[in-house]
């Protein structure tokens, strides 16, 4: 072979370039020093090492049960384990599994729900497939969409999530356009969501089952309900699902996570679908892996079992209750006499979300960001990440991709490191306006 021979990648390669979050956790590495209000990871004093440990030393107290934890598993996940998540979902949605129209076959365990999010957008969404999400919504899997190919299109937010009107009508402008056909899924964070810290209110958690289910006109129109912060409600009322509304069992897809309600190091997660998108996943999940860990499985299935996971849940949401309130006490503390700049009080989940001023840009070429990362000392998401615009639907039918925004997370910080960072990044903001 030519030694200057050009390597041709495919497609997906090209689409999956120069994702944000690969550009952040450079940062981090080669900015020693610096306060990350930034990094989406989980409280590490917290993290149930003791209880994990009870968990194992249960698990390889029975050598059969051992064995079977160090052998292959199945592709779908172990039996155990989505019988305990049958329960879990069951008492989460307060509703037998028999009145949510769930059976074990209707879920599939996977390496965190990242890899659900993925394998279910590969099995459904084809190159120029229209997703509808959020503005503003979790940027990491607006990559995921873009490197399928898929065309993302963004519905207006408020402060009670998605606006149901704002959704109708795009859709009402894309039947109008001939491309209805190409529309496939609408992607939700319904609570505490990922990046602005908002829930979807209960009676658009209806309205949204019922658009869906009416502009199914050429195909079906899945709801993509992520629920990664479900758990972790420090106050306000606990709202049903999305997939509690959907009395079909036909139109919602739910997938959640125990990376941040228990462990990110086991990297389990799990999906609740129709029976034939499970097994449509389960043919692609097969050929990528035959099978995520299953000694995780099995670890997770003891914590479960023996409520191991239940009572650390409990004292996680005390642990980021008074983080959120360190963070919410800090930026009264250093940002309520900035002139024009406001904040999301979130009733659960990791972030906060800042709006500055219009004419202040927080993007990674921002003088901002480049001031907080250098001078400063203290990183955060900007904003504009979170948001998507497709160029084939004309741009004032879409909400503009906001540049004044920033998203903090107080899930790694102890409170030191939040105030320290919070006052650092006030100090930073300060100096534009």
């Amino acid at each position: 072979m030519p030694m200057n021979s050009k390597i041709r990648f495919s497609k997906k390669r090209a689409w999956s370039h120069d994702l944000p979050i690969s550009f952040l956790m450079q940062q981090g590495v080669e900015n020693p020093g610096v306060l990350s209000l930034a990094a989406g990871l989980v409280d590490q004093n917290s993290l149930p090492v003791e209880l994990t440990k009870k968990s194992f030393d249960h698990l390889f107290s029975n050598p059969k049960a051992a064995r079977a934890a160090l052998q292959y598993g199945t592709t779908a996940g172990s039996l155990s384990l989505r019988s305990l998540l049958l329960s879990h979902v069951s008492n989460l949605e307060e509703k037998s599994a028999r009145e949510l129209g769930i059976t074990v076959d209707n879920i599939i365990v996977t390496t965190g729900s990242q890899q659900y999010l993925s394998l279910l957008g590969e099995v459904l969404l084809d190159p120029g497939d229209i997703c509808l999400v959020a503005a503003p919504t979790y940027f990491v899997f607006l990559g995921v969409l873009q490197g399928l190919g898929a065309r993302i299109v963004s519905i207006e937010t408020d402060e009670f999530g998605m606006r149901m009107d704002s959704l109708e009508s795009t859709l009402g402008i894309l039947e109008s356009q001939g491309q209805l056909e190409r529309v496939k899924m609408i992607y939700l964070v319904s609570d505490y969501e990922n990046p602005s810290g908002i829930s979807l209110s209960q009676d658009r958690r209806g309205q949204v089952v019922e658009i869906a289910q009416t502009w199914s006109k050429q195909q079906k129109i899945f709801i993509l309900e992520d629920l990664a912060y479900r758990e972790l409600c420090y106050d306000g009322p606990v709202v049903p699902s999305i997939r509690s509304f959907d009395s079909t069992g036909e139109t919602v897809i739910l997938t959640q996570t125990f990376s941040k309600s228990f462990s990110p190091g086991l990297r389990v997660g799990f999906g609740v679908a129709p029976k034939e998108v499970c097994a449509a996943i389960c043919d692609k999940k097969g050929n990528d892996d035959f099978g995520s860990t299953n000694m995780s499985q099995q670890v997770l299935a003891t914590a479960l079992r023996e409520n191991f996971y239940y009572e650390h849940v409990e004292n996680l949401r005390e642990v980021y209750r008074e983080k959120r309130n360190c963070m919410l006490e800090a930026a009264d503390t250093y940002f309520s006499n900035i002139p024009g700049v406001r904040w999301v009080h979130p009733n659960g989940g990791l972030y906060v979300w800042m709006t500055l001023p219009n004419n202040i840009e927080t993007g990674f070429a921002s003088p901002l960001f480049q001031k907080a990362i250098h001078e400063d000392k203290v990183m955060y998401v900007p904003g504009e990440l979170c948001y998507a615009t497709d160029q084939k639907l004309d741009f004032d039918k879409q909400p503009p991709i906001q540049k004044n925004h920033m998203r903090l997370t107080f899930g790694v910080q102890n409170h030191e490191g939040i105030q320290e960072g919070m006052k650092r990044l006030a100090k930073a903001v300060k100096s534009f306006i």
